[in-house]
């Protein structure tokens, strides 16, 4: 992984800046170039999350369901508006998936899009936010990094 930037850049909105728990290892990484990819995505990262694979029409569990829809609106984002490629990681502590979304667009900052009409896009930040525990972002030297973590179990 690669390191923070020194001198982080600023927080945005209510998003809070830090990198995820340094506890978190690392399970499985996927990179896209297009939004073609985004099924794929969902259904490997099921796969990695459950240990069988989506079948189509199946109900998902809250947690990985939630764990796919934020990783589905986070790495869209990246490939829309960052750089390519964009680097998605599925990480884990003993308590939490950390869903870790890197491109390499580091000149746009992470903006929440409260104020834009319903039609206009760009709620995938409002989603994970409502859909996962915490919500931060930071950056490193190459690439900006938007991350969510999520409860391994439900409550």
């Amino acid at each position: 992984m690669e390191r923070p930037a020194a001198g982080n850049l600023c927080a945005v909105g209510n998003l809070r800046t830090s990198t995820p728990p340094p506890e978190a290892r690392e399970l499985k990484a996927w990179v896209l170039n297009t939004t073609a990819e985004l099924r794929a995505l969902r259904a490997n990262l099921h796969q990695a999350l459950t240990g069988h694979p989506l079948v189509a029409g199946e109900c998902l569990d809250d947690i990985p369901e939630r764990v796919v829809l934020v990783a589905t609106e986070l790495a869209a984002n990246g490939i829309r508006h960052g750089r390519p490629p964009t680097v998605i990681r599925l990480l884990c502590t003993d308590d939490e998936f950390v869903l870790d979304v890197a491109d390499h667009d580091r000149q746009h900052l992470p903006e929440l899009a409260d104020t834009r009409p319903i039609d206009a896009g760009g709620r995938g930040l409002l989603i994970a936010q409502s859909f996962s525990l915490e919500v931060g972002w930071y950056a490193t030297d190459h690439t900006k990094h938007i991350w969510a973590s999520f409860p391994r179990a439900v409550a």
